[in-house]
């Protein structure tokens, strides 16, 4: 049986999408390895562990294997978040941040052999000089170089929130000088209209789960706005030839790739893979119909690079709704 994705069924009211896998997974990273593809994920610490995984052969059938990250001592928080990995030089990177709740967190980086871990932490902040650091995306680009997207707070702008920001990954552990990205551009990513936050209150925006891809010279970047928790959270995209920009969004309303609909609850914070015929797949997570957990979906995206643009193709050959 093909593995290539088809279509939705164009014909009758769409059911909500069933989720790759049947266990929550938020903030699904999804990752090509020798034997097949890896999913990390956001997830409570169990026995000393945290960030939970699973595994597949065919993007299809998943089978879980636990938490892989070693957990830090409790002082170091207890919320780990949006891990991300990659493999350089022979060895398994993963780039994720630690907080208490939801405060101060910050991104450090683990090590492991192998992509199904454990990842041991490297005693290593990335960010020491940002107030709140989230959702580290590493991207290598086709010069080689490496480079490291991420969501931190900043105060001092017209839409005050989480913005987005990048830095050159000198080395696996090590970060070059930080740039701004993209900052909030739309009411659509108003997080919360009177927030309390560092002390003031603010109509809070955020921009968060930035991952990019790249595709004949350019860079494709993804990323959700928004409240998490809330009806309007969704997933744009924009482009740049360079991490430093300068990034480009597209129209209102052509720059959403995910919104809730009839299928998703909440659609948001994705990553990208290549599938097993080489076309690109989205992986993002939304709520089930009770809100009780946030489930991993796959879906083709389909980019052009020659005069970019980016959109949802149909759902991977299992995942028609139910």
């Amino acid at each position: 049986m093909s593995r290539r994705p088809v279509a939705a069924t164009a014909s009758g009211p769409r059911a909500r999408a069933r989720p790759a896998w049947s266990t929550p997974l938020a903030d699904p990273d999804v990752v090509r390895t020798a034997d097949g593809w890896i999913a990390y994920g956001t997830g409570p610490v169990r026995e000393a562990r945290a960030v939970p995984a699973a595994v597949s052969d065919d993007l299809v059938t998943w089978r879980g294997i636990g938490n892989v990250l070693e957990a830090l001592p409790p002082e170091a928080g207890d919320s780990y978040w949006a891990p991300e990995v990659c493999e350089r030089e022979g060895v398994w990177w993963m780039y994720y941040s630690v907080g208490h709740g939801e405060r101060g967190h910050l991104i450090r980086v683990a090590r492991a052999e192998a992509p199904e871990g454990p990842f041991r932490d490297q005693g290593v902040v990335l960010t020491p000089d940002e107030s709140f650091a989230i959702d580290a995306s590493p991207c290598r680009l086709e010069d080689g170089s490496w480079w490291l997207f991420f969501a931190r707070d900043v105060i001092d702008h017209e839409r005050p929130g989480t913005h987005l920001a990048v830095a050159p990954l000198l080395t696996p552990t090590s970060l070059g000088s930080t740039a701004a990205v993209l900052a909030p551009y739309a009411d659509w990513q108003i997080f919360e209209s009177d927030r309390e936050m560092y002390g003031r209150r603010f109509t809070w925006h955020t921009l968060e789960g930035a991952h990019a891809v790249v595709r004949d010279g350019l860079l494709v970047l993804t990323f959700s706005g928004g409240s998490w928790q809330g009806p309007g959270y969704r997933t744009a995209w924009a482009y740049a030839t360079s991490p430093l920009g300068p990034w480009t969004v597209p129209g209102a309303e052509e720059d959403v790739l995910l919104r809730s609909d009839a299928e998703f609850i909440g659609p948001g914070h994705n990553s990208c893979t290549v599938g097993p015929e080489g076309q690109d797949v989205i992986a993002f997570h939304a709520w089930d119909e009770a809100r009780t957990g946030r489930y991993m979906h796959l879906r083709e995206l389909v980019v052009d690079a020659s005069a970019p643009s980016v959109h949802m193709g149909g759902p991977l050959v299992h995942d028609q709704g139910v």
